[in-house]
């Protein structure tokens, strides 16, 4: 499984750290390996050990912003069929599902119908309960004005004041690790919006 997890890696890291627009400062490669890394921590403390489940919840990690590649929104739709493209060759139909199923469950709002789908949703959005969630959320901010995802007079910290009461964390681990921090930075958000 470690080999051909190395394969993928290979087919797909160098794209993303090539290829992708240099205005993805939110949506680039550090972000996809952060979401790969947390989601194999967030697994193991929820007692995943089924080395099949790993791998397509790995992959998954690692395409599901791939779609990126080609396209901003609805770009989960396109790294399924990216994914499909360089992946049949190693997996069977049922598993591109389900890692397609993975890919989509990230798609805002989030949609998790089992517990990986829930642990790659809570680890594409940990950094909303981490110490360095400003200035991710700043990189955020400048590549949705940058590519007309919002317009540059928006009330940004209203915008994720409203996102982050609508986001709740779905694993046991994201809530006992990040549900404090993320109350705290919703606090400094709303304070700042009361200046």
């Amino acid at each position: 499984m470690a080999a051909l997890l190395e394969t993928i890696e290979k087919l797909i890291i160098p794209r993303l750290k090539n290829e992708l627009n240099p205005g993805l400062i939110y949506h680039n490669i550090h972000h996809t390996i952060d979401v790969l890394n947390k989601s194999i921590l967030i697994s193991k403390k929820e007692g995943i050990d089924n080395a099949n489940d790993l791998l397509l919840l790995s992959t998954a990690a690692l395409y599901h912003d791939s779609g990126f590649l080609f396209i901003y929104k609805n770009h989960e739709e396109k790294g399924c069929q990216i994914a499909r493209k360089d992946l049949s060759g190693f997996f069977t139909t049922e598993e591109l599902d389900r890692i397609c199923g993975l890919i989509m469950a990230t798609k805002i709002p989030q949609t998790p119908h089992n517990i990986l789908e829930k642990i790659i949703c809570d680890a594409d959005l940990d950094y909303l309960g981490r110490d360095d969630f400003e200035p991710i959320s700043k990189n955020l901010y400048k590549e949705f004005i940058d590519f007309d995802i919002l317009k540059k007079d928006v009330l940004w910290d209203k915008v994720q004041i409203e996102f982050f009461e609508s986001h709740h964390y779905f694993t046991q681990t994201s809530i006992s690790l990040r549900q404090q921090k993320k109350d705290n930075n919703l606090q400094l958000l709303k304070q700042r919006v009361q200046l």
